[in-house]
């Protein structure tokens, strides 16, 4: 005599059998380039929030469903549309927000991909394509969860459901935090998953538990009222060029770790990973060896990094024999977990200040800053979330650091001070977010989606 499925048992069923259809809407999305930055076509935003609605409304789960924008505070402008779709819960049950943003990077140089960025492409068990794994994974891993859960749970679904989807996470969160403040209500949750991170591996998940800080900004450095002729002047004139170099180059010593006065660094014990691995995931050709010291989780996990990621000057096509007046850069730095940003932000411009070389003029402008996390792993929705990976994917969750920054979840933290803040993500170490060539390994999205599933059926039956 057979016995009937268990509740988790048919929750996987479930979220196994949307996986085909998860799966074709994600490739939909991708062929959506939805980018926030002014330079690109703002209605393909528009039609990237118009088709999430749909499919979040086609899940049959929510009460309302909206697209809305907030004011960017301090200027006349909105921000980008974001869809915030909302059901009460019933019954007593916790109200779970559901975080990911519809929002991709610019695709870079074409020629750098080997198909289309915008071409969802699938080859060797992962699809191809800008925004594949960042972030339109996570909109899809939410989308296919609810779907799943709702053929289960059916007209026993009592739990509240925040579906909170951004439209600018990529440029800079600008209105999130007036978001949060005009939808308080609404959006008010136990619960809140932010399925924006990676895991250990392609089959090991993790709960991200801390996360560094952001510190970016340009710096134009000034030597000459105007250009001047290189063979003329040079050798008793400094143009900016050399000033720049010299002045960037104090800001790491002889092993490229960072040398600035101020800057913290956060004491905890990391796992055990291999420079082999560095290399294998980060792409580190042979021969060129890695920078900073201590553990290598631990110069990426806990402690500061300083990236000169752009800069404005004569291009090497253009190039003549002049003496540059200025040359402007951006810096990106990365704050090690506990360490506020403005704080981080002044140790770094006291730095550059007193150390500009020949008397050269330093300008700082577009500064933008986010505050590090670190995640309250005492709560019950982190042990609901560990048990629900290990379900999942068949494997015991990793509690992972992570070098990159989500500004954006200071401000979760300050406006629903009461929720527990779940991060989680489908991305894997070669999942080359940010860059040509971003994928999604199949596997992982499947093991993510059965994970979320059995996570959302299991609090269903939770009562606050």
């Amino acid at each position: 005599m057979s016995s009937e499925p268990s509740v988790d048992d048919r929750l996987l069923d479930a979220a196994e059998g949307g996986i085909p259809s998860a799966l074709a809407d994600l490739g939909r999305l991708v062929r959506i380039p939805g980018i926030a930055w002014p330079a690109f076509d703002q209605e393909q935003l528009q039609l990237s929030a118009r088709e999430i609605a749909r499919l979040a409304e086609e899940t049959g789960v929510f009460d309302e469903v909206r697209i809305l924008t907030a004011a960017i505070p301090g200027t006349d402008e909105h921000g980008q549309p974001a869809i915030l779709a909302t059901r009460r819960a019933r019954n007593g049950r916790p109200t779970v927000m559901l975080y990911a943003h519809h929002d991709v990077q610019p695709p870079g140089d074409d020629a750098l991909w080997e198909t289309p960025p915008f071409e969802p492409t699938v080859r060797d068990g992962r699809l191809y394509g800008r925004g594949a794994a960042d972030d339109k994974a996570g909109v899809m891993a939410h989308i296919a969860s609810l779907r799943a859960l709702r053929e289960v749970a059916g007209d026993d679904l009592d739990l509240g459901i925040v579906l909170f989807i951004e439209g600018e996470e990529e440029f800079g969160s600008r209105s999130f935090g007036q978001f949060l403040a005009d939808n308080a209500d609404a959006m008010r949750s136990d619960v809140i998953v932010v399925a924006d991170s990676g895991n250990w591996d392609s089959e090991t998940p993790a709960v991200t538990v801390s996360l560094r800080g952001n510190a970016t900004f340009h710096l134009t450095v000034r030597t000459l009222e105007h250009a001047s002729h290189s063979g003329m002047y040079g050798g008793a004139v400094p143009d900016a060029m050399l000033a720049t170099i010299k002045l960037l180059s104090t800001l790491w010593d002889e092993n490229g770790a960072v040398a600035v006065e101020g800057l913290a660094a956060r004491d905890a014990e990391t796992p055990e990973y291999t420079e082999a691995t560095l290399r294998d995931e980060a792409g580190l050709p042979d021969g060129v060896s890695p920078i900073g010291e201590g553990t290598i989780l631990s110069r990426i996990w806990n402690k500061p990094s300083i990236t000169v990621t752009g800069i404005d000057f004569t291009s090497v096509a253009a190039a003549s024999n002049t003496l540059s007046p200025e040359v402007t850069v951006v810096v990106s730095a990365r704050v090690a977990p506990g360490q506020d940003a403005k704080e981080a932000f002044a140790a770094i411009e006291a730095h550059l200040r007193a150390n500009a070389p020949f008397g050269a003029q330093l300008t700082f402008a577009n500064v933008d800053l986010g505050n590090g996390f670190l995640v309250d792993t005492s709560g019950w929705a982190v042990a609901e979330a560990r048990d629900a990976m290990r379900d999942g994917y068949g494997k015991d969750p990793v509690d992972l650091g992570v070098g990159g920054s989500i500004p954006f979840i200071a401000d979760l933290v300050r406006q629903f001070p009461g929720a527990q803040i779940l991060v989680t993500g489908v991305e894997d170490p070669h999942s080359r977010a940010h860059s040509p060539n971003e994928s999604l390994h199949l596997e992982t999205f499947r093991n993510a989606v059965r994970a979320e599933t059995l996570l959302l059926g299991r609090i269903n039956a939770r009562t606050v």
